[in-house]
């Protein structure tokens, strides 16, 4: 039967569209994503060479000067340095991308700086061995920044990140044996430290120090790395971090050291370890829940003249001792909640010159006391602080605690024997 005149027009029209969509999407595919030009241009480094034809040095003018985005491709195993390279930067964005088995950067030659300066947005790095610089690595201080896959051994700083370095991602990286890891300026919301290694530095693996508490940015968050035989794992002073479900192994000094305010400690392993798992000092509103210690030589977690901490849910066994409370401030009071401390070698929980919340926590077979409580007198003479911990539904073993007369009241319904 033969189609009518309209009924043709409207296949015609269906038709054209189902054209006009193909196109969209097609034209749609072959957009640039954010940053990532639609002709972008492939620069190979051939050369081992610090400059000249083929160079790394050669690649980075040439990057810089291109108008759309390029991908520097290292194509030899290892470059030497001997002087400082060119900032990366380009208003389309850099990829430096090294060989199937890496390029390793050997920077022994050269004097001072930085191995990679890192001044433009959208820069990225991959699979490149950076070792041996008297400095720092790689000195972040733009927005759009990741690097993945890589290494940065026996330098000054790994990773030195301004505090201008907004949306910075590091994962799957190699840490090891520098001064410092990554070095923070600020808080950073958008910064993302994740699935790294981190191994034997000398001062910390990760260092974000403040004088002042810094509330401009949010926290950067710190997860799912893996530090091992560090002085410190992780030590921040007024910088908002957020760490969580890390694996900190054999800690010299302390896993975590926290300062100042903004920092939050979630569902971390720590084991082993010859001093401290985790030490708040002067700190202000930590959060510190839902940890696991074990094998710790000292104390899991210890707060010293801090306020407002919260120690929630932490798991402490077969360590030195388990908690312990240190001049802090007695009109903010710090508390301890919930937490399970297993077989401490010593004492469970110390209070010393304080008086923090203590409440429904257990302390299961310590091989000496339970909870401690003792009044601190300052060397040379001084007024006596006085401790005087608020405790209520603590679960403490049989004879195994021991309150300073006068100095705490256990609230009815205490197991406090």
């Amino acid at each position: 039967m033969p189609l009518s005149r309209r009924s043709a027009v409207s296949i015609v029209v269906f038709v054209l569209l189902g054209v006009f969509v193909g196109l969209g999407y097609w034209y749609e595919s072959r957009k640039a994503t954010p940053g990532q030009a639609a002709n972008a241009q492939s620069i190979d480094v051939t050369s081992a060479e610090d400059r000249g034809p083929g160079s790394l040095r050669e690649a980075i003018f040439k990057a810089t000067a291109a108008t759309t985005e390029v991908t520097i491709s290292l194509q030899v195993p290892k470059i030497t340095l001997a002087s400082a390279l060119p900032p990366l930067a380009n208003a389309r964005g850099i990829k430096v991308v090294a060989a199937e088995n890496g390029t390793e950067i050997d920077a022994s030659d050269l004097p001072g700086g930085a191995v990679l300066d890192v001044s433009g947005a959208n820069i990225s790095i991959e699979g490149v061995r950076i070792h041996n610089c008297k400095e720092t690595g790689i000195v972040l201080r733009a927005e759009r920044f990741r690097l993945q896959t890589a290494s940065i051994e026996n330098c000054d700083v790994g990773i030195d990140v301004a505090e201008n370095a907004d949306q910075m991602m590091l994962e799957r990286n190699r840490f090891a044996r520098n001064r410092v890891g990554v070095r923070f300026a600020a808080s950073n919301k958008n910064a993302m430290v994740v699935k790294n290694e981190f191994s034997e530095h000398r001062d910390a693996a990760i260092w974000a120090v403040r004088s002042e508490p810094d509330s401009r940015g949010g926290a950067i968050s710190i997860r799912d790395n893996r530090f091992n035989k560090e002085r410190i794992g992780i030590l921040t002073a007024n910088v908002s971090m957020i760490m969580e479900r890390n694996e900190l192994l054999d800690s010299q000094e302390a896993a975590m050291q926290l300062m100042g305010a903004g920092a939050v400690a979630r569902g971390n392993r720590i084991s082993r370890g010859a001093a401290m798992g985790i030490v708040v000092e002067n700190g202000q509103a930590a959060v510190i829940e839902d940890n696991e210690f074990d094998g710790i030589e000292a104390y899991g977690v210890m707060l010293k003249t801090s306020a407002d901490t919260v120690i929630r849910k932490n798991r402490i066994h077969n360590s030195g001792y388990g908690l312990a409370f240190v001049l802090g401030n007695q009109r903010s009071p710090s508390s301890a909640i919930e937490n399970t401390i297993i077989e401490p070698k010593f004492n469970g929980i110390d209070v010393i010159g304080d008086s923090p919340i203590l409440r429904g926590n257990q302390v299961m077979r310590p091989r000496a006391l339970a909870l401690k409580i003792t009044d601190y007198q300052p060397e040379g003479g001084g007024e006596r602080i006085r401790s005087a911990p608020f405790l209520e539904g603590n679960n403490f073993s049989i004879g195994a605690a021991t309150v300073a007369a006068g100095d705490a009241k256990p609230k009815p319904g205490t197991v406090q024997r």
